[in-house]
């Protein structure tokens, strides 16, 4: 019963995967035309397009390695490949993070209105430092996931080999290093993006809410644009914000390897970090009117279709 539970739920998880794919395919296709067609990559739009392709290769991936680990039981878990797919989900995953976290620190700068001097010379060069903030991150995650690699190898051995009476103390004080190994490299390359979304949206949260102040003291009846446009971006960073905090808790689970394969608690993690991952692209989308137009044009065309055939 718990077995077909958990299936159940990691088909959930597959098809929420597959709407984050979609999203964040709309996303990939509308800013990598909008820089071919201008011939200029604006910040914006790289931070976009590294953000929305590690996701949609990490959740193919993810795909992917749900199927096999479904058809190939538990000895898909005892082999090498399962070393070095754990290695790759990590280096995705961690790469993700970093792209959020420079998304959330790009509508920092941009929006927020601060007169400290360190503020003014990042908006002066923020977009110069964009490309080598996101070349830095994914170094960063690749260096991170390689001794990853070694900790999931060691524990592999280490959980899969027979303990003996004479050396079984020594052996699960090896395996509890080797977790909290796992946690440490785990938290290494989570932690510093997460806290740089954290400020960054504390410091829009600030920034919107003494220009609503200022706004409302020199209330003259109309609707400011510019005051929407910085609701609009807060309530994106918001969102997004909940669910990375949900995603982290959710993925540190799944990385420390504490649940058993295709148990209830694994699969429900793997549902839930789709469904944050699906809900980020939503609210990517329906933020941004440049993306939001593609779904909108799909959906008018797909009512016209249906409307003439039922014709």
């Amino acid at each position: 019963m718990a077995t077909t539970f958990a299936l159940l739920l990691l088909s959930t998880a597959i098809i929420e995967s597959m709407a984050g794919i979609l999203g964040f395919g709309i996303i990939l296709a509308v800013s990598l035309s909008k820089c071919i067609r201008s011939k200029i990559w604006s910040p914006y739009d790289m931070i976009m397009i590294s953000l929305s392709l590690c996701s949609v290769i990490l959740q193919s991936w993810t795909i992917l390695n749900s199927l096999i680990s479904v058809y190939c039981g538990s000895s898909y878990y005892e082999g090498n490949a399962f070393v070095a797919n754990k290695t790759v989900f990590v280096f995705l995953d961690y790469s993700g993070f970093w792209s959020c976290a420079w998304l959330s620190v790009f509508y920092c700068v941009k929006v927020a209105s601060f007169t400290q001097s360190f503020f003014i010379w990042l908006k002066q060069r923020i977009a110069s430092l964009v490309p080598w903030l996101l070349i830095t991150s994914s170094l960063y995650s690749f260096t991170t996931a390689l001794p990853f690699a070694w900790g999931v190898y060691s524990m592999r051995n280490n959980f899969t080999a027979p303990l003996s009476t004479a050396n079984s103390s020594e052996m699960r004080v090896t395996r509890k290093d080797t977790v909290v190994l796992l946690i440490v490299l785990s938290n290494a390359g989570i932690v510093f993006p997460l806290i740089l979304s954290t400020v960054s949206s504390i410091l829009l949260i600030r920034s919107l809410w003494i220009h609503t102040r200022k706004m409302q003291s020199n209330a003259s009846g109309y609707r400011d644009p510019g005051l929407e446009a910085h609701m609009s971006a807060i309530k994106s960073v918001c969102s997004f914000l909940i669910l990375y905090i949900i995603y982290f808790i959710c993925l540190l689970l799944l990385i420390s390897d504490i649940f058993l394969p295709l148990s209830i608690g694994k699969s429900l993690c793997s549902v839930v970090i789709a469904a944050c991952s699906a809900g980020h692209s939503v609210v990517l989308i329906w933020s941004n009117p440049r993306f939001r137009e593609v779904p909108v044009r799909i959906l008018h065309h797909a009512n016209c279709r249906v409307r003439t055939r039922s014709r």
